[in-house]
């Protein structure tokens, strides 16, 4: 068995092939496409193992070459400290090191998924980069309407409230241009997302598992399908603290000898699932006596523990959905 560890980029890659005894054969560096790097990679002889770091289109080479490869691994990139806390690093010396790391069966792996949930994925973080699109655009409407002193009515996004808006005289016509292509920017947008909503509604009816979380009061359609897509497969989670750092709902935690300290939660992971748990288990909290009373006993009554309590809270709400996903029963309240 060969170890090769490849450092990839777009334009330029580099990878170190050690033999059997972890010695190094050879170290080349390919300028071009992926194309050419998987080219490359097929004079190798086999068989051999590949390693390489998790980046965009980790999921494209981790299927091309496994065609090639006897084992191929994609590494965490956070957690390869030999890497990125080195004071020495370019791309030789990182393929080195990766190579190295797997030989000596060190590497810290991330789970690639299929490419129908990569590509589930893919859409619902596109979904969220629209709406963050959109509400830059409301925003600078809002800040528009303030420069010239006009207080905006209530349900200012309806179309009573964007008749309105189009209606607004102002003195300059450089503002009203802004006006009007910041209206067409929101609809436009607004098109755009109801036609990803539409096909991820699509995508999520051939998928059980949705229909199941959505029977959580305050767990609707978005944080379903997004919890969905991000576990995948629940049984490949040890534990239910594993699904919670997988998330980054879990706190920073510094210990040493008797002393330990816990900080804020880590925020590893997918942050659009963050925010969706953080949203149902606000609208669960008013919903379901269960999920309130959880939400109570941690709150206490004190106004400063009232992100604390509702972080928690998110973080129960997903230990629970891990825990249906993989028995296959649904809400049950009185005993959650």
């Amino acid at each position: 068995m060969r170890y090769v560890g490849l450092d990839v980029h777009w334009r330029q890659s580099t990878f170190c092939v050690l033999d059997a005894n972890g010695k190094t054969l050879c170290t080349r560096t390919i300028v071009g496409p992926w194309d050419k790097v998987l080219l490359a990679l097929g004079q190798v002889k086999p068989p051999f193992a590949v390693c390489f770091e998790a980046s965009t289109g980790y999921g494209y080479l981790y299927e091309r070459l496994g065609a090639m490869a006897a084992k191929v691994i994609v590494a965490h990139p956070g957690q390869l400290r030999l890497i990125f806390r080195s004071k020495r690093k370019n791309d030789r010396v990182d393929a080195a090191k990766l190579a190295k790391l797997l030989y000596l069966d060190e590497v810290p792996p991330v789970y690639v998924p299929g490419l129908e949930v990569r590509d589930w994925r893919s859409l619902l973080e596109h979904r969220q980069r629209l709406l963050q699109e959109r509400t830059r655009a409301k925003n600078q409407v809002r800040a528009l309407l303030r420069q010239h002193g006009v207080k905006a009515p209530r349900g200012l996004w309806t179309k009573a409230g964007m008749k309105w808006l189009l209606s607004q005289g102002f003195a300059g016509a450089g503002t009203a241009l802004q006006r009007d292509l910041l209206c067409e920017r929101i609809g436009s947008l607004h098109g755009m997302v109801k036609r990803v909503e539409a096909e991820l509604a699509n995508i999520a009816s051939r998928h059980p598992g949705v229909a199941l979380l959505r029977t959580i009061p305050g767990v609707g359609l978005r944080t379903a399908e997004a919890v969905l897509a991000y576990i995948d497969d629940p049984e490949r989670f040890a534990s239910v603290k594993a699904v919670a750092a997988y998330f980054g709902v879990v706190p920073c935690q510094d210990q040493s000898a008797q002393k330990q300290r816990l900080g804020h939660i880590t925020r590893q992971g997918p942050a659009t699932v963050r925010k969706l748990l953080t949203e149902a288990a606000w609208v669960a909290i008013r919903r379901s006596p269960t999920v309130k009373a959880y939400f109570e006993r941690l709150h206490h009554g004190d106004v400063d523990r009232r992100k604390i309590a509702v972080t928690a809270t998110a973080h129960y709400l997903l230990r629970v959905m891990h825990a249906m996903l993989r028995t296959g029963e649904v809400w049950r309240g009185e005993a959650a």
